[in-house]
């Protein structure tokens, strides 16, 4: 098991994973960082095949759509439903090195959706670093308000595996999802139902190594130009043998924000 570190707000460090023989001896450690948790919950989800049952209570009122709601890091419980129907819903990531358009995956993806479009409304991501750059992987990740690295303790909340059939072995949750360029995707922990709020792009074929578990659940998509700019982010690597990550972007690359478009579905 990889030891747990904090980093700086600087992703920099020796790469543990440039042999393919240890990136899937590690995966699970290093990915699977969706928030520290201290207990997991199981769940049945709408919509999809699992058979585990939970209790979880809701969080919150919705918060407005103006962008004038008051920033939110903590919560007790994970969100109420506040998607509407009949829309579609796209994320702008307006980050250091350019802006970044996804669009939201509702049918497959509905309850982690409405996670991370309540959690941006909140603005859990303004200005937060992208703080993890894994080039054997094709990943970057975020998602950190707290400390701006993989032990954030995350939002107080997790929430449920969806998108498929999901099942545990020996520790490890495996699920539905096969992973290419341009995805955005929820980071977790070892355990089922363990996302909550750290995220990772997908920046090049090297994430398919990650189809072998398939458990972190995709739930967005950019296009060209998104992947682009994800693209460009990633040449800022820079080996760095003094970080737990084994390296990082020669400058902060930060999240200054993301909104969310809500638009109305035309026949």
């Amino acid at each position: 098991m990889v030891k747990k570190a904090k980093s700086s707000s600087k992703s920099t460090g020796t790469n543990r994973y440039s042999s393919p023989m240890i990136i899937t001896g590690v995966v699970l450690v290093v990915v699977m960082i969706g928030g520290l948790i201290a207990a997991i919950f199981a769940y049945s989800n709408r919509g999809d095949n699992t058979s585990t049952e939970v209790i979880i209570e809701e969080v919150t009122d919705c918060p407005v759509e103006d962008g004038t709601q008051e920033r939110k890091l903590n919560f007790e419980k994970r969100p109420v439903w506040c998607l509407k129907n009949g829309h579609t819903y796209t994320a702008i990531f307006n980050t250091s090195e350019g802006e970044i358009k996804v669009s939201l995956d509702t049918d497959r993806a509905p309850e982690t959706v409405n996670n991370f479009i309540v959690l941006s409304r909140f603005k859990y991501y303004d200005d937060t670093l992208l703080f993890r750059f894994d080039p054997s992987l094709a990943i970057i990740q975020g998602g950190s308000p707290h400390t701006n690295d993989w032990s954030d303790p995350g939002p107080g909340y997790t929430i449920p595996d969806e998108g498929g059939l999901f099942s545990t072995s020996g520790g490890s949750t495996f699920g539905p999802f096969t992973y290419e360029a341009g995805q955005l995707v929820m980071a977790r922990s070892s355990g089922p139902n363990s996302s909550g709020a750290q995220f990772f792009f997908t920046t090049g074929d090297e994430v398919a190594v990650l189809n072998g578990q398939g458990s972190y659940i995709v739930f967005g998509e950019t296009d060209e130009e998104g992947l682009t700019v994800l693209q460009s982010m990633m040449d800022l690597y820079e080996v760095d043998e003094t970080s737990p990550y084994g390296g990082g972007p020669i400058r902060d690359v930060v999240v200054n924000s993301v909104e969310i478009l809500a638009d109305p579905v035309t026949n």
